[in-house]
C-alpha cells in the first residue's frame, strides 16, 4: 500500500520561496499520477498541481501558474512542488495525494497527512 509524508512547509514572508516534497513508500511511484492539493482555513480542499507517472502530463491551478512547478524523482519515489513568489493566499495545509496506474488526479486514492504552509510578513 502506498503511503505518502509531505515535508517543507514553513513560515515564509510575501514573495518568498519553499519546496514542498512528497516521499512515498510501500509501493512504487512511478506508476501513479500524484497530486498536490491545499486546505486554508474555512475553505474547501482545492487542487493545486498534478503530474504524471511519467512526467508527460503536467497542469497546474490558475491561481498558481507561472509561480509553481511540480517535479517526480521516481529513482528516489519523491514529488516535489517548488512555490515562487508566494502570497498571503497562498496559505493553507499542502496535501500530496496518489492514484496507481493512472495519468490524471481526480479521485485520488492515497493521501498524505499535509504539511503547514504560512505566508504572513
Amino acid at each position: 500500500q502506498l503511503q505518502l509524508v509531505e515535508s517543507g512547509g514553513a513560515l515564509v514572508q510575501p514573495g518568498g520561496s519553499l519546496r514542498l516534497s512528497c516521499a512515498a513508500s510501500g509501493s512504487r511511484l512511478d506508476h501513479a499520477a500524484v497530486g498536490w492539493f491545499r486546505q486554508a482555513p474555512g475553505k474547501e480542499r482545492e487542487g493545486v498541481s498534478c503530474i504524471s507517472g511519467d512526467s508527460s502530463r503536467t497542469n497546474y491551478a490558475d491561481s498558481v501558474k507561472g509561480r509553481f512547478t511540480i517535479s517526480r524523482d521516481n529513482a528516489n519515489d519523491t514529488v516535489y512542488l517548488q512555490m515562487n513568489s508566494l502570497k498571503p493566499e497562498d496559505t493553507a495545509v499542502y496535501y500530496c495525494a496518489g492514484k496507481p496506474f493512472s495519468a490524471d488526479c481526480l479521485n485520488m486514492v492515497y493521501w498524505g497527512k499535509g504539511t503547514l504552509v504560512t505566508v504572513s510578513s
